[in-house]
């Protein structure tokens, strides 16, 4: 993913700020029933579309520096902080030192911290090499209104999720090409169609998600950038950001004009660890185990060892979590005769996968053996592979078509909440967005079937990409045109090995939802907590852990 943090940091969906810029896309139509008609590239990418040929940056109201005061200021605004924000270059140097030790020393008590990069066994031994996690000294702005939105619409998209993972021919059919020019994705359907060929029924499906959205600047839509229906991670560590944002802001309330209320409540953690308990309550085993399926260097180890702490608080003489690679699970993993998975010795009720997401993650075939002989089991597997292909790039675009909703959903007013937030998405067959693409390729993103970050494609490389695919006459498939957000540029202060640093920044809103049915009934449907990064806004890619992005939390304003 980058510099930073090594690439064994990364988790799946778990830290990229992926879309970006500062001006926004595009317009719906709403039609007489509350539905959604999409129109052309064109008709999307219409906001954005200058008598210049620049890309401009307007200035917004939530460039929202937030509402901070430095001593000086703090008479004329301490009535009202809502009133003239002040830049955070204007913070006392002395407050800004202040903040950033007390952020740094609750940080260190609090185990906000991942691996150090620099040490060799941080990504081995707990507690060796540990430094705090990348963080945004204080919070960011954000509009009450499309933070409700965003939770709103989160148990419809987990339905959804749920029921395209049902529709095998959907996904085989959706991805067919995809297989064909994108080997991971072909392996992925290659286990899928086995579980199909010999009927094999997920009675219990869980699904630990997470929606990412941005705040297109121009137009206000909240607009969603991907579902991550594997290793959506942070939800230990981003619960951790609202709290030292809380405290920050309740330690200087005298300094600083912004009311921690206005943070909203992060439980996510919690809500994560309910559903994973429930989901191991519904197998049935008390001498099961929860396992987590783990990088063999994994410098996010303590946002796992959260949700781990979480789940043995809540059962504390019964639940047992483990940690496997999946070499391990390969090398020591067994399926009985009725389905039950042994690894080590120990019967396997709930598999979290916390690996498995990228290629990188299958270095040999033994990995790939343990993926399918997890899949064949009776484990609740969190994602099971359908779920895992129903949050594929592709399918998100094929969800985006005229009509393909309703195949899933059948409330109509469902279908227009989760269609308001979606962008502007293509396949490139569809050639005048794909010739639009290579004219104005600042306009779009060329994204793969990849989780995490440092896969998408931007700017001029765009159009060079396009121009390489058309001449080769192959490969079109393993990508697809994705509408470019454009979000608020906001004034931040980011810290990273301790140090401040004032940035203009964007920022990207994640949702977590969790879900869990056993056969015909809906144990939990929820949105579970939420995930704020930010980034320096001059950057293409925003992985927290390649070291381009930091964890945030919202103030709602």
């Amino acid at each position: 993913m980058g510099s930073g943090y090594s690439s064994s940091f990364s988790q799946s969906s778990s830290t990229c700020l992926t879309h970006y810029c500062a001006t926004a896309p595009f317009q719906l139509q709403e039609s007489h029933s509350n539905s959604l008609n999409f129109c052309s590239a064109t008709r999307f990418l219409e906001p954005h579309l200058h008598k210049s040929s620049k890309i401009l940056i307007p200035k917004s109201p939530f460039s929202a520096i937030l509402p901070l005061k430095c001593a000086k200021k703090m008479q004329t605004q301490v009535e009202d902080s809502v009133k003239p924000i002040v830049d955070p270059h204007d913070i006392d140097p002395k407050l800004l030192q202040k903040l950033s030790y007390d952020a740094l020393v609750f940080c260190s008590l609090r185990g906000l911290v991942v691996g150090d990069r620099n040490s060799e066994k941080s990504g081995t031994v707990p507690g060796v090499g540990m430094v705090h996690a990348p963080v945004a000294l204080l919070p960011m702005s954000f509009p009450e209104s499309q933070w409700k939105q965003a939770c709103e619409v989160a148990p419809i998209f987990n339905e959804l999720v749920d029921r395209v993972s049902q529709d095998g021919e959907f996904l085989q059919q959706s991805l067919s090409r995809t297989k064909k020019v994108d080997p991971f994705t072909s392996r992925l359907l290659e286990i899928h169609s086995k579980m199909l060929k010999i009927n094999k029924k997920e009675e219990i499906r869980l699904g630990l998600h997470r929606s990412d959205y941005m705040l297109d600047e121009q137009t206000k839509l909240l607009l969603q950038i991907e579902l991550n229906t594997i290793s959506s991670s942070f939800s230990g560590l981003g619960c951790l950001v609202s709290e030292l944002h809380r405290s920050l802001l309740h330690q200087y309330r005298e300094r600083i004009a912004l009311n921690p209320n206005k943070i909203p409540t992060n439980n996510s953690v919690n809500q994560f660890a309910e559903a994973l308990a429930k989901a191991w309550n519904e197998y049935g085993d008390p001498r099961a185990v929860v396992m987590f399926v783990v990088q063999a260097e994994e410098r996010n180890m303590y946002d796992q060892h959260w949700l781990s702490a979480s789940l043995r608080e809540k059962y504390p003489t019964l639940l047992t979590t483990t940690r496997k690679t999946l070499a391990e699970i390969d090398a020591h993993g067994e399926l009985l005769e009725d389905g039950t998975l042994v690894v080590d010795g120990e019967a396997v009720a709930v598999i979290y996968f916390r690996a498995g997401y990228a290629p990188s993650d299958y270095h040999a075939e033994s990995e790939w053996s343990a993926r399918l002989l997890m899949e064949q089991s009776r484990a609740v597997k969190c994602p099971s592979i359908s779920y895992h292909l129903a949050g594929t790039k592709k399918i998100q675009q094929e969800l985006a078509k005229p009509n393909v909703l309703e195949r899933f959903l059948e409330n109509k007013e469902a279908i227009a909440k989760l269609r308001k937030c979606f962008a502007g998405l293509w396949s490139l067959d569809e050639s005048n967005t794909v010739k639009d693409a290579i004219e104005r390729p600042g306009l779009y993103v060329m994204k793969p079937q990849r989780e995490g970050g440092g896969n998408n494609i931007y700017g001029e490389d765009v159009r060079e990409a396009l121009l390489k695919l058309q001449k080769e006459g192959t490969g079109s498939d393993a990508f697809i045109l994705m509408q470019r957000i454009f979000p608020t540029v906001s004034h931040s202060i980011l810290m990273r090995e301790g140090i401040p640093h004032k940035e203009q920044t964007i920022s990207e809103l994640g949702i977590y939802g969790t879900y869990l049915r056993n056969k015909t009934e809906v144990l939990i449907n929820q949105q579970a907590g939420y995930l704020m990064r930010t980034k320096v806004s001059s950057s293409n890619e925003g992985g927290v852990a390649a070291g381009f992005a930091v964890l945030d939390s919202i103030y709602l304003v």
